[in-house]
């Protein structure tokens, strides 16, 4: 059994059999599957467009959504007794589902939920599901600071501690104490924000066969509520002004290519509004691809790398996707 936190691989052929994982003498034949002890329900063949901010991609061979670690830990047993490969799935917001879908289990955390304020420390314990924008006006009604640049990352928890989301020159790693992870043998494991070895938008996690189930984060109590919630409003409408989430997108495609802004390469490329199919470099921000309606992930693919190839020539300059790609994407 494999766990992926995301798949950033492109293979040349796009098939996907749907049983070509399970062995005979170990099959699955219900399209519903209950696991015991549970309210969990295992099903086949879900479209996962539903489950991106893209709005696009095939099926899952096998999907679960958990509500709790306890169900968590028994959809990772049933993967592993049936030899299914694991893909993680939160919020959806940083990732490319190819049109053929992902083979093996999809595991989607986003209702896995629980927060914790300890008002003595100042530590706010919360589960990977927990959505980020939410949860930052939580922490601002509050009073508490350290999150208001969050409001604007359409993401989960979960997600965000793998990939180091951040904004407005802040980040995960700045606020993060520890982090708490489903190993394949389903027993749990806590790690310091120093062994994630975080980097920009990077951590051990990414291609990791550990699960994200909570994290704790360290922020400063006692601040006036009204000044907290003024100052996450402010950077929820630079977000909006500034980024088209008019649109279906994953937030910014690419990494910011140091010392250079990866949407002013691609703005002074002439890229801006350029379309392939349905998928369009947005005219508010050229750092983001939007599906204007109808857009395929193959045209979503086909555009990225367009326009990786175009500032390449333009600049001598590789742009490298953030956003990560999840099955399999046919070659031209």
């Amino acid at each position: 059994m494999t766990i992926s936190q995301a798949v950033a691989n492109v293979c040349k052929v796009a098939g996907m059999t749907n049983s070509r994982l399970i062995k005979s003498n170990n099959s699955i034949e219900s399209k519903e599957i209950y696991l015991p002890g549970t309210d969990c329900v295992i099903k086949s063949q879900v479209t996962l467009a539903a489950y991106t901010s893209y709005r696009v991609g095939g099926p899952a061979e096998w999907c679960v959504a958990p509500r709790n670690l306890e169900a968590l830990q028994a959809s990772i047993q049933f993967a592993k007794a049936h030899e299914l490969p694991v893909t993680i799935l939160g919020a959806g917001s940083n990732l490319l589902v190819s049109d053929c879908g992902i083979p093996g289990l999809v595991v989607v955390t986003r209702h896995l939920r629980h927060s914790h304020f300890d008002s003595e420390t100042g530590q706010l314990t919360v589960a990977a599901g927990d959505p980020i924008p939410s949860l930052a006006w939580q922490i601002a009604e509050r009073g508490w600071q350290g999150f208001e640049w969050a409001v604007g990352i359409p993401g989960t928890i979960g997600g965000a501690i793998v990939m180091n989301a951040g904004a407005h020159n802040s980040c995960i790693a700045d606020i993060l104490v520890n982090v708490q992870v489903l190993l394949p043998d389903g027993t749990l494991e806590t790690l310091t924000r120093e062994q994630l070895n975080y980097s920009y938008r990077t951590s051990i996690l990414q291609g990791s066969d550990r699960i994200v189930t909570q994290a704790t984060f360290q922020l400063q109590p006692g601040a006036n509520p009204t000044e907290v919630l003024a100052a996450t409003k402010q950077h929820k409408e630079h977000r909006l002004n500034t980024q088209p989430y008019h649109l279906p997108s994953c937030g910014s495609v690419f990494r910011n290519p140091k010392p250079h802004a990866a949407g002013w390469l691609i703005e002074q490329t002439g890229l801006k509004g350029y379309q392939i199919g349905k998928a369009q470099v947005a005219l508010r921000h050229a750092n983001f691809i939007v599906n204007c309606g109808g857009a395929s992930a193959w045209d979503i693919f086909n555009l990225i790398h367009h326009v990786q190839h175009q500032v390449q020539e333009r600049w001598s300059i590789p742009l490298e996707p953030e956003v990560k790609m999840l099955g399999e994407f046919q070659a031209a």
